[in-house]
């Protein structure tokens, strides 16, 4: 699917770059936008010539000013407006969550470069990003009880593992919205840049991971440190660690990084996601909605 409505998809030099694209709207957050944003995320994992993706909004205001609550929003996106038997049932699901799982099960590196205000779903929807670089006009806000819910889209997740549980009660609980530096100083975001700067500055990171960095070990990587701290004992990861360490040790890609570093030269791995990730990636179950 390339012929998005409410996004831009666009790649350039082995980077991807997706822009909120509802500019009238400060990039207002439709249901319409979450299966456009989870297409473009499946075209990055398809394709083995994207290194990285930069998810950024359209305008100079919002990155994502929220969910579109007005009636040409396009319906509940916080969940089906239809009946529903039980909780359980698949309709319940908000719309955000089934964003910020796709954003997490992508195999590439994925930076968040934060134009605007971003307030609700434009917040929570950076939490599975790997890295958040913020323009010093942003502007961030976790207002759910402000407005008689609570954190979606994972966020009750996400949020405590990137800035602490202290930080991440206070921004739940107040519901307020902070600048840049407050969202710097409390680690959500990894650094704060000029307007003109914060496009460039995240495609410099996509470059440095693109240019010098094996693909398939990328993908192990963030698969890695994603999901193992969540263990419940460090044996876990030493298991994973053992066998990830031990196939790319034998791999084309190790090869490879070897000669190029003592050969003084850029590398030019031969592994791909699509046909080298090791049988036993993954190794974890994902839960089925219930």
């Amino acid at each position: 699917m390339t012929d998005f409505t409410q996004i831009r998809y666009d790649v350039a030099d082995s980077i991807a770059t997706i822009t909120l694209n509802r500019p009238e709207k400060m990039n207002a957050f439709t249901n319409v936008m979450m299966r456009e944003m989870c297409s473009a995320f499946d075209l990055v994992d398809a394709d083995d010539a994207v290194r990285a993706v930069i998810v950024t909004g359209s305008g100079e205001r919002a990155f994502c000013a929220g969910a579109d609550l007005t009636p040409d929003g396009g319906g509940d996106v916080f969940a089906s407006g239809s009946k529903v038997e039980s909780l359980s049932d698949e309709r319940v699901r908000d719309s955000g969550g089934r964003l910020t799982l796709r954003i997490f099960q992508c195999k590439k590196p994925v930076i968040g470069a934060i134009n605007g205000a971003a307030v609700g779903i434009g917040a929570t929807m950076q939490l599975p990003m790997d890295f958040r670089l913020a323009s010093d006009t942003a502007r961030f806000g976790f207002v759910f009880a402000r407005r008689g819910i609570v954190p979606e889209a994972a966020s009750s997740w996400f949020l405590p593992r990137l800035v602490g549980m202290q930080q991440a009660l206070e921004w739940c609980m107040t519901g307020r919205v902070f600048d840049a530096a407050e969202a710097l100083k409390g680690g959500l975001v990894r650094s704060v840049h000029a307007p003109t700067d914060l496009l460039p500055e995240a495609q410099k990171l996509a470059r440095e991971i693109a240019d010098n960095t094996a693909p398939v070990s990328i993908a192990l990587t963030r698969a890695m440190l994603w999901r193992l701290p969540s263990a419940d004992h460090p044996m876990a990861a030493h298991q994973i660690d053992s066998r990830a360490i031990y196939r790319r040790a034998r791999s084309g890609d190790a090869a490879e990084g070897i000669a190029s570093f003592l050969e003084k030269r850029s590398p030019n791995y031969p592994d791909k996601i699509s046909t080298d990730l090791p049988d036993f990636f993954p190794w974890w179950d994902e839960p089925a909605y219930k």
